[in-house]
């Protein structure tokens, strides 16, 4: 990164405000007093962009996002919260499911002022997505485009949304990882979500976590602590969104089994030579893997209690699984339920095939299952 880019990257980034909220992206009901409030114009440790002005860093790669986005960005108002949303075609916004809850309409105000009445089109609580159906967007906001190419760790990126009700904010920052579980409202563990550094706070949830080229790399979800936040990843985005549109509703793949990675000390007790797969903990009683992946049994080696005998899942359709996130990626991303799988498992030392027929996941969860 060039010296110039690099300060003007300093010169736009906003202070992050520490938080502890594990979704908190999204701000509570407003009161009369604070959604009255409006930003003053020059907002102290961090910069609010204003399209009308023309500067200096007019050219700036930051400046430039900003600026073909924000028309499409929106600030979503319910009577259970605020937060943010993007226009996804002519008459969609896309935002978090956590931000509507359990309303079924919405008001939206795009960055020229317009305010538009919006009812909840579908929502699902396994991803964090819900899709509105505004009843009018202004010309000037035009729907966002996925990005092309799959993200990757230290890419740059910008979010922009309305923390704490600060409208039209933007935060720069790189991406930090990817391929992360973070925690859905149905209890399950939200795959393939990116990692980003780029501060996040209450009110910037279901708004859009941008390419420096203008694409849409994720809908922000969350944030752990200090320069920790987390997007849902464009990929799961475009699989669960055009259903529903269509449907209301998306239905998930689900196994109903328990894993566990297999470490150094899993493989000594199990008489493996080296670590590899995951071994099936528990299955669920009439769950899609109930007898035909065989649990293991809790005992205890050396004092600590580890997962014993049962199988070592190896691959899924050929695909190697080295961690959960590997496995609950490949089901979100390439699996539907009625769909059946064949996984290669390690049985009483033997390597052999098993096939597994996917089904719905069921509505809540409070354990690490997929």
């Amino acid at each position: 990164m060039s010296r110039e880019t690099s300060s003007r990257r300093r010169f736009l980034k906003l202070g992050s405000i520490a938080l502890t909220a594990s979704l908190a992206g999204c701000s509570g009901a407003l009161s009369d007093d604070s959604a009255s409030t409006q930003p003053s114009s020059s907002p102290p440790n961090g910069t609010q962009a204003d399209s009308s002005q023309t500067n200096d860093t007019s050219e700036s790669e930051y400046t430039e996002v900003y600026q073909e986005t924000i028309p499409s960005v929106v600030s979503v108002r319910t009577s259970q919260g605020q937060g943010t949303g993007f226009l996804y075609d002519e008459s969609h916004v896309v935002t978090n499911a956590h931000v509507v809850g359990r309303a079924s309409t919405a008001q939206l105000q795009f960055q020229n002022s317009t305010w538009s009445d919006a009812t909840v089109q579908g929502r699902d609580r396994h991803s964090d997505l819900a899709v509105l159906s505004a009843a009018e967007a202004p010309e000037s906001a035009e729907p966002l485009s996925f990005a092309e190419e799959s993200p990757v760790i230290g890419q740059e990126v910008v979010a922009i949304g309305n923390p704490y009700n600060l409208d039209g904010s933007v935060t720069s920052g790189i991406i930090s990882g990817l391929d992360r579980l973070v925690p859905s409202p149905a209890g399950y563990q939200i795959p393939d979500a990116i990692q980003t550094d780029a501060a996040v706070n209450p009110g910037n949830s279901g708004g859009p976590l941008m390419s420096t080229d203008g694409g849409v790399l994720g809908v922000v979800n969350s944030k752990r602590g200090d320069n920790i936040a987390f997007g849902i990843s464009a990929a799961l985005t475009q699989r669960v969104v055009p259903e529903l549109i269509e449907t209301g509703e998306y239905d998930h793949a689900y196994m109903g089994v328990s894993l566990q990675k297999v470490t150094p000390s899993i493989a000594t007790a199990n008489d493996l030579s080296t670590p590899r797969g995951l071994i099936v903990v528990q299955t669920v009683r009439n769950g899609p893997a109930d007898g035909v992946l065989q649990p293991s049994s809790a005992e205890f080696v050396d004092g600590r209690r580890v997962p014993v005998g049962g199988d070592i899942i190896l691959t899924v359709d050929g695909t190697t699984m080295t961690s959960f996130e590997d496995l609950a990626s490949y089901l979100a991303l390439q699996t539907r339920p009625g769909d059946t799988v064949q996984a290669t498992v390690l049985r009483d030392g033997t390597e052999q095939t098993v096939e597994l027929s996917l089904e719905p996941r069921p509505e809540q969860s409070r354990s690490p299952l997929q």
